[in-house]
């Protein structure tokens, strides 16, 4: 088995936010470019105040972060953050590793017997 530092709780936590398909749509959305609330909120056909609360949820989980436009400050952008899921991918690999391990004497247990 190979051991990856993970933090699981981090993870986990992840997976709770990307559980919404508005926020994954979201997600993916700013996976693209960088977009204003009301752009994401009209092109997902969600409500401000609705987009609101998805984004203060991706805000807060820290797989979005947002800035203000130099030139205004009250139009906010908001972009993905790529290393946030650097924890999530550490535990995907670190699971395939362990399927991998886990087949590979599934497989020399079936090659002994025939």
């Amino acid at each position: 088995m190979i051991a990856v530092s993970v933090n699981h709780s981090r993870v986990m936590d992840v997976f709770e936010v990307l559980a919404d398909p508005r926020r994954r749509q979201v997600v993916q959305m700013l996976a693209t470019r960088p977009h204003r609330a009301g752009e994401l909120a009209e092109a997902t056909g969600m409500s401000p105040p609705a987009m609101s609360r998805h984004l203060k949820v991706l805000l807060t989980s820290g797989l979005v972060e947002d800035e203000r436009a130099p030139d205004d400050a009250r139009v906010r952008m908001f972009r993905l953050r790529p290393e946030s899921l650097v924890a999530v991918q550490a535990f995907l690999d670190q699971l395939q590793a362990e399927w991998r391990v886990q087949l590979r004497s599934f497989k020399q247990h079936v090659e002994k017997e025939a």
